[in-house]
């Protein structure tokens, strides 16, 4: 969206009518998906998960045959990029580096493949998505599938055992973060491959973020008069929020347009399960 078409919404002095969000006739890749690491720090059985870096990038899944985002969009990676990947299935993240989540983001949206652009990228697989048996013999499956492949940009994510202790854990963390990192993720080794949201698969992050797709605005006021104030979103669960903090000037003069996606970030959640203090961090290209 324009800068003066939204210019033009907010002089109405209300914020815009919420749109039902349309569903896309796309489909999703069967991805097994994470919860948050629970917020007392306390983890039942912890000596049965993996645990590894959590990789800022673009989730790709190849499906024997071609790579997609998780919304099922085709990503147009180089031939080479691809050239004798297995007939299976692979879950992994298209990774630039620490902190540079937009590199990554901007070359696989690119309809046209860019060959330097893509030599930056690694593609880091954690998982086989239909291989039939638990993580821990999946990961070995794993290792010994992309040591057979043979291709550098190719790697198989690094678990190693979780610490017992909390303290630890946490620990590991903030060293990952204060490398450029984004946080840790826990695979328990007993768990199957299984199309969900469970604690099966966990993240640990310094701070909580989640996506949501923008359905409005609501004008600016005082030194932010005639641009955008906030932003309303809706959640993956339905949920709305609005979001008012984390933005530059820049976005608030040109923000994300209705229907784009954002990932906001948040402290925890209220006993109803809203998320707290939300704040925005950051567009997320519909990748």
């Amino acid at each position: 969206m324009h800068r003066r078409q939204v210019l033009s919404w907010l002089a109405l002095g209300a914020a815009l009518p919420l749109p039902t969000l349309a569903a896309s006739s796309i489909s999703a890749p069967p991805l097994m998906l994470a919860q948050r690491y629970p917020s007392n720090h306390t983890l039942a059985n912890a000596s049965d998960y993996w645990v590894s870096e959590k990789y800022d990038g673009v989730r790709g899944y190849w499906d024997g045959s071609q790579l997609l985002t998780r919304s099922g969009e085709r990503i147009h990676a180089p031939d080479w990029f691809t050239a004798h990947w297995p007939t299976t299935a692979l879950d992994g993240e298209l990774w630039a580096g620490r902190a540079r989540f937009e590199q990554a983001v901007s070359t696989v949206r690119q309809q046209i493949p860019n060959d330097a652009a893509w030599r930056e990228l690694r593609y880091m697989v954690f998982d086989l998505p239909a291989h039939p048996g638990t993580f821990t013999e999946r990961r070995a499956a794993r290792q010994q599938l992309l040591a057979d492949l043979a291709q550098p940009w190719v790697q198989a994510v690094d678990n190693t055992p979780a610490p017992d202790d909390a303290t630890a854990l946490q620990a590991q963390m903030q060293a990952i973060v204060a490398a450029g990192g984004e946080g840790l993720m826990l695979n328990r080794g007993s768990a199957l491959y299984h199309v969900a949201r469970s604690d099966d698969l966990l993240k640990l992050k310094h701070h909580d973020d989640a996506e949501a797709q923008v359905i409005g605005y609501v004008p600016g006021q005082g030194k932010h008069a005639g641009r955008m104030g906030a932003l309303l979103v809706q959640t993956t669960d339905g949920q709305h929020l609005k979001l008012g903090t984390g933005f530059s000037d820049a976005e608030r003069e040109q923000p994300p347009a209705v229907g784009s996606w954002v990932t906001f970030r948040y402290r925890g959640l209220t006993r109803l399960g809203v998320p707290r203090f939300a704040s925005f961090l950051r567009s997320t290209p519909p990748v």
